[in-house]
């Protein structure tokens, strides 16, 4: 059980929301004993005792969640946890898409319009400053953007622009009013890769959903006119560039995205594994919505058709699979698939996964975040390749091999999560 100091460190830096899902899920009495993942790192220090030594200036946090099925299959869930604080700020870049991809499906049913659907085609028009138009997409089957092409984007190359359209449609207001009340504490501000003002990011585009010449939905311009507040700043690093001059002193987070580790892996299992989870931490996805997420978040580039991610060199199984694998250009063996979400921006590398062995018998969720600026200066120029992959790569396989070693009273059956993929690798 986690101590009371613990639990006060970690709902320090949470919203009233988020400090209902971290005492749900980190005081579980399910909750695993010890320091196991410290314990595992020690037996390997020419591969952790950098990360060891290190863990608190390289923000390092680590969430192992063992799975035990019972004779009917139903699972139950152990976690361990390596310094894992959700006061400590880190900038969770492209993890922010998954929940974003999922507010949008489930608002799409609940408008219930006839022939509005995740392929129904998009368009966005331009109504305010700092805004984009788009009619057309030519990486999709039909030239034509859609929800569900932008989440296929989203869940297989982590493209950027694909999640700001469905911020546009979903809208700044929305998008954090349905995840705080599901009791999710993150914040989603602003778009990605594009440096909005706030006032911009409060403004959405005007998107129209057309389907055979006709308008099926539209919606004007969405406008959060009550600024979301955060209560305490958050500086980081000791110089950063601005306009291209450096400048001394910290990095200023304050409006920028926050989703911290605990609600990233418990928004994943409410995913995977909806019963579960309490129905209020649920999505309101159909059985379809839900196939089609599990479909492109395990799938490869290489077995992708639209967009054809599999003639650009680039796009390498591990291209978004940190986790195990870091930057291995070899293929991921066709018995292992990996239901995640990864981010990386600011020298901060994170990766939410839940990984399967289908030859034997294996399950796990991990979740992981570094900080490779080891400088300190925010310029562009991080420690990914020597700090943050090999980290990545090396606390997956560490956990894996845990995994195969150890005993279950039950072998899960895993079918559930055996999909058929647009295309084959091999």
């Amino acid at each position: 059980m986690t101590s009371i100091r613990k639990i006060v460190s970690a709902i320090n830096g949470l919203s009233v929301f988020g400090v209902v899902a971290l005492l749900c899920f980190s005081c579980d009495k399910n909750r695993g004993s010890g320091n196991l993942i410290e314990e595992l790192m020690k037996k390997e220090p020419e591969k952790f005792q950098f990360i060891l030594d290190n863990k608190d200036k390289l923000e390092v946090q680590v969430i192992y969640t063992q799975i035990e099925r019972d004779a009917n299959n139903a699972p139950t869930f152990i976690s361990h946890y390596f310094n894992v604080d959700s006061s400590r700020y880190f900038y969770p870049a492209s993890t922010v898409k998954l929940p974003i991809l999922l507010v949008a499906l489930e608002k799409l049913n609940a408008l219930n319009i006839s022939g509005l659907d995740m392929h129904t085609p998009m368009f966005n028009d331009s109504v305010y400053s700092g805004q984009l138009s788009v009619v057309k997409d030519s990486t999709s089957e039909n030239g034509l953007p859609s929800i569900a092409h932008y989440g296929k984007k989203i869940l297989i190359v982590s493209d950027n622009d694909a999640s700001n359209r469905l911020y546009e449609f979903v809208g700044q207001k929305e998008v954090n009013e349905v995840l705080n009340r599901k009791g999710y504490g993150l914040r989603i501000l602003h778009r990605l890769e594009r440096f909005l003002t706030p006032d911009q990011n409060r403004h959405t585009e005007m998107v129209r959903f057309v389907r055979d010449n006709k308008m099926v939905y539209e919606q004007s311009m969405l406008v959060n006119e009550d600024s979301i507040i955060v209560d305490k700043d958050i500086l980081k690093g000791k110089a950063h560039y601005q306009n291209g001059e450096l400048v001394q002193g910290p990095l200023n987070f304050t409006y920028k995205n926050f989703y911290s580790l605990v609600d990233q892996q418990y928004l994943l299992r409410s995913l995977l594994f909806p019963e579960s989870v309490e129905e209020r931490y649920r999505f309101d996805l159909t059985s379809s919505d839900r196939a089609f997420v599990l479909q492109y978040m395990s799938q490869f580039p290489g077995e992708t058709s639209f967009p054809n991610y599999g003639s650009d060199k680039k796009y390498y199984d591990a291209y978004c699979k940190f986790l195990m694998y870091g930057e291995d250009k070899e293929s991921i063996p066709p018995t292992i698939r990996i239901f995640n979400k990864v981010g990386d921006a600011y020298g901060y590398l994170i990766d939410n996964a839940y990984i399967v062995d289908f030859e034997n018998k294996i399950e796990f969720m991990l979740s992981a975040v570094i900080f490779s600026n080891e400088d300190g200066v925010f310029d562009g120029q991080y420690s990914y390749s020597e700090i943050g992959f090999p980290f990545m790569k090396n606390i997956g396989q560490l956990i894996y091999k845990y995994e195969r070693d150890r005993k279950r009273s039950f072998a899960p059956d895993l079918s559930e999560f055996q999909l058929t993929y647009d295309k084959k690798r091999f």
